[in-house]
């Protein structure tokens, strides 16, 4: 039992590190009106991943540090820390739960079932994301930051933040 406690926060603690450098070393950032950047970044990919392997609140947890550190080392994506970890804990807890709770991928043996509920969570993990991180930093953008440029920013997040709910669907699940 102790061993298992110190194997599952090493693969948090390496998880959030595979997340930091792939979202702040793997990552085209796109310059907005007003300062403001989003970028197009494999690091939902991992925080899915993560949510696969360990459990969903230890994956998001593990993806939501990683990243929010990249943010608060980033001067641009600083003040956006807080949704971000939000956010991709969330990720997690999705992706955890269709794969866990409802899939039980862990207590199968079945490859195929696996690869389904693999899909699907990856899937709605970041579906979720897609729906939500626009939606969230737009009114993050607007009551908290009180930046004018929330609406143009919305649609490139909206654009940016649909590449990267594909290609990590399709990278998580590869991996």
């Amino acid at each position: 039992m102790k061993n298992e406690k110190a194997y599952k926060i090493a693969l948090v603690a390496l998880f959030a590190a595979l997340s930091y450098v792939v979202f702040t070393f793997l990552q085209i950032k796109i310059p907005l009106p007003g300062g403001d950047a989003t970028s197009i970044h494999f690091g939902n990919a991992i925080v899915v991943i993560a949510a696969l392997v360990i459990g969903g609140p230890l994956g998001g947890l593990a993806g939501s540090i990683g990243m929010t550190i990249g943010d608060l080392l980033d001067p641009v994506y600083v003040v956006y820390a807080p949704k971000t970890f939000i956010l991709k804990l969330c990720i997690g807890l999705v992706t955890g739960l269709v794969a866990h709770r409802i899939g039980k991928i862990h207590h199968s043996a079945d490859r195929k079932h696996i690869l389904r509920f693999t899909i699907i969570a990856a899937a709605a993990g970041l579906l979720f994301n897609l729906i939500f991180d626009p939606l969230i930093g737009y009114y993050y953008k607007i009551l908290i930051i009180g930046k004018p440029a929330a609406e143009v920013a919305l649609r490139w997040n909206i654009l940016s933040t649909g590449i990267n709910a594909v290609t990590s669907t399709i990278l998580s699940v590869i991996v």
